[in-house]
């Protein structure tokens, strides 16, 4: 079986500042349930226990030399304890798709944020946006490439390839 190379959401930040890659930014991954998978959740929570891949649904990373996130951690907080968090972005994104399959989410898609740390990447009095999130639609099996082009004072981004 061949190793998975990169994940079904991933991203490309470029400092247009330096016309460079944007190197180190770290970034979050968060799905935000819509509003079908809300009502869903809401109406089974006390007849189906979520797994832990569907119950947890925050992932992190941080842009390599190439300004590019392929694939995705579980995200644990500095503040957290106890055991590590053990799924993947896929194993989540599958119990998605196989949620929708079944009939229980909707039409199989959800809402994802990226958060960009860009306070960290220029330094808090160097950027008008300390954070660039961006919201976006995923459909079941798809892939989906978020370029983001940044400066201190601006940022553009768009469905990549």
């Amino acid at each position: 079986m061949a190793t998975q190379t990169k994940d079904r959401i991933t991203c490309h930040v470029l400092d247009t500042r330096l016309g460079k890659p944007a190197k180190g930014i770290r970034v979050k991954l968060e799905l935000t349930a819509t509003a079908n998978q809300q009502a869903t959740t809401h109406q089974h929570q006390h007849h189906h226990a979520l797994s832990a891949a569907a119950a947890t649904r925050v992932f992190e990373s941080q842009t390599d030399d190439d300004g590019r996130i392929k694939v995705w951690l579980p995200y644990s907080s500095e503040l957290s304890s106890g055991e590590v968090p053990v799924y993947t972005l896929e194993d989540v994104l599958g119990g998605l798709d196989a949620d929708s399959a079944e009939g229980e989410g909707g039409d199989g898609s959800s809402r994802w944020t990226l958060r960009f740390d860009t306070a960290a990447y220029f330094g808090e009095e160097n950027t008008f946006f300390p954070e660039v999130a961006v919201v976006f639609r995923v459909e079941r099996g798809q892939h989906y490439h978020v370029p983001v082009l940044l400066s201190p004072y601006s940022y553009t981004t768009y469905r990549g390839s």
